[in-house]
């Protein structure tokens, strides 16, 4: 039973409001023994034109009261006490009979999203920056996915522009073949990072690097075999990390993909009559949105970033008829993208307003600064293994009798990281910390998934409960109060769909496994005061674990078993 409706229609049977509105006026209090759900009544004061305490006392006294155990007026508020052993019996048989859908809806049913996320650049590394970004856009697309969208998984390699003549000129210089076939981002990397020392030196270098870009977009076979071979040595090595976090993409449609479709686009500006000559640019003017120009043609005539990303909005809109799209790239975008909506908008396009840019913050270290430029990354694939590793001494010094070592080692490890990419709002930076982030203790990812391999370990000990089950001997606050968060799952995905934010299922999980740990440290279930509160309370760990399990899930993290 949803009883947030059932309060909002015993509320609407009383007074004229639209079901909606009164379903978002309704809060949860701030502490239990104020009820479940509380309605406000100061909204309704112009309209009765009485004082919001005594509009929630007649209400108090009219209000249909079916379902619930008891409604009292406080203050201005009007608070709903659910039938406690009703509300468990429901909400836990029906999370066991639901098991791995339970928190789904059929809500984006017949809806198409496109995500577009990670998209590193050819031939730079894979660093510790692009999790945050691959993190964010895989479990967006497995929140969504649970909620009935149809979601379209676009990795927008960055495998076009100025860089790529830059390259080129660093390869014809100073390659190192077998270092190339070898370790080929790392060798990339090298050069890249010789030629902005030596352009320092030499400001011609800049030059000829934009003349063998010009060359390869006007299709100059040598420079296109180059770019093919660094792009195909640049997926392998991304495929490896890629495999290693569980993610897929249905597209790996980059840069390069638009640019036969770019012409058409700079030529429909044109014909619209938004396109300005400036300082030998074609730009769209966007002064009276307080914006600097949208660069459409640099003075060279070269295409730049905004150009494709205007070529590929329009292709995704009439490829896949979007209801949302959305794009998960650095806080430090923001501008270039209420550019590019604001400019699509100005072309007649309206559905601009479905674009979103999904923006975070930066990943730091205490002691470093990362620069591409200056060869200072850290390799996603050394953090994640180091991680791995951290995780292998800990189970060692933990339990060194654990089955399987390796596959929870990597399980933890990397769980772990991208649990500390989704911990907090997305906007924030982070900062790593191996002794927090590993930490069996906390808002941690190891913290949840031994909450969940610590039930497990009740329910492979004492067995599932079978039979009749009186859930009246889960009434206890502890018990109460992890019921409540369980039965919140729904909710908290459909605010984190709303805000495009998977912290606050992060969040969610935390705070399921804080209340489970509550309720475990409290009360035992092996030798619990009857049978009968024993399979009560084996019920409520069987639901708290396949909860952890599913939350952790949509998060792109696995769960362990043993620990």
């Amino acid at each position: 039973m949803d009883y947030k409706k059932l309060v909002a229609e015993r509320i609407a049977e009383k007074i004229e409001l639209p079901l909606e509105k009164i379903e978002e006026l309704i809060e949860i209090p701030p502490k239990a023994e104020m009820g479940d759900f509380a309605f406000p009544c100061f909204q309704l004061a112009k309209v009765l034109r009485k004082a919001p305490n005594m509009i929630a006392v007649d209400l108090k006294e009219s209000i249909n009261k079916d379902g619930f155990e008891r409604v009292e007026n406080i203050g201005s508020y009007l608070n709903f006490f659910v039938d406690k052993a009703v509300f468990t019996k429901e909400t836990i048989e029906k999370i066991i009979t639901e098991g791995e859908k339970y928190g789904s809806s059929e809500i984006g049913k017949g809806k198409n999203i496109v995500i577009e996320y990670s998209s590193p650049n050819i031939a730079k590394p894979f660093h510790v920056g692009h999790l945050f970004s691959t993190s964010i856009g895989n479990s967006l697309y497995k929140i969504m996915s649970f909620q009935g969208y149809n979601c379209v998984r676009i990795n927008h390699l960055g495998d076009w522009g100025t860089q790529f003549g830059k390259l080129i000129s660093a390869y014809k210089r100073w390659v190192d073949e077998e270092a190339l076939e070898k370790e080929p981002i790392k060798e990339l990397l090298r050069i890249y990072v010789k030629f902005h020392d030596e352009a320092e030196k030499d400001p011609s270098l800049e030059e000829e690097g934009r003349m063998h870009f010009k060359k390869l977009e006007e299709g100059s076979e040598e420079e296109v075999k180059l770019w093919k071979r660094f792009r195909d040595l640049s997926l392998k090595e991304f495929q490896k990390v890629y495999k290693m976090l569980n993610v897929k993409f249905d597209y790996f449609t980059g840069e390069s993909f638009y640019s036969d479709k770019m012409d058409a686009v700079v030529e429909e500006i044109d014909k619209k009559g938004l396109l300005t000559e400036s300082n030998g640019a074609k730009v769209v003017m966007l002064d009276k949105y307080n914006m600097p120009p949208c660069i459409i043609k640099k003075s060279d005539g070269a295409t730049i970033y905004a150009t494709r990303d205007l070529a590929a909005a329009i292709y995704r809109k009439n490829t896949y008829d979007f209801y949302k799209s959305i794009y998960v790239v650095g806080l430090e975008q923001s501008l270039h993208f209420k550019q590019v909506f604001t400019t699509l908008k100005l072309m007649g396009y309206q559905w601009a307003d479905d674009c979103k840019h999904v923006g975070f913050g930066l990943v730091r270290f205490a002691d470093r600064k990362l620069s591409t430029r200056k060869g200072e990354v850290i390799f996603l694939e050394d953090l994640l293994n180091e991680s791995i590793e951290k995780a292998t001494e800990i189970i060692n010094e933990k339990n060194s009798d654990l089955e399987n070592k390796e596959e929870v080692a990597k399980k933890i490890g990397i769980g772990a990281v991208i649990f500390t990419y989704l911990k907090n709002n997305r906007e924030k930076d982070i900062v790593f910390s191996w002794n927090e982030m590993l930490s069996f203790d906390g808002e941690t990812g190891p913290y949840v998934q031994y909450s969940y391999a610590r039930g497990k370990s009740v329910l492979r000990k004492l067995g599932t409960a079978t039979g009749d089950v009186d859930y009246s001997k889960l009434s206890s606050k502890e018990e109460f109060e992890l019921v409540k968060t369980l039965e919140g799952f729904n909710n908290a995905i459909l605010y984190s769909i709303d805000k495009l934010e998977p912290s606050i299922v992060t969040r969610y999980v935390i705070d399921v496994a804080k209340n489970f740990n509550k309720f475990y440290n409290q009360y035992s279930v092996m030798n619990a005061e009857d049978e009968e509160t024993k399979k009560a309370r084996l019920k409520l760990v069987e639901a708290t674990c396949q909860v952890l399990k599913n939350g952790l899930s949509l998060l792109g993290i696995e769960v362990v078993e043993k620990m």
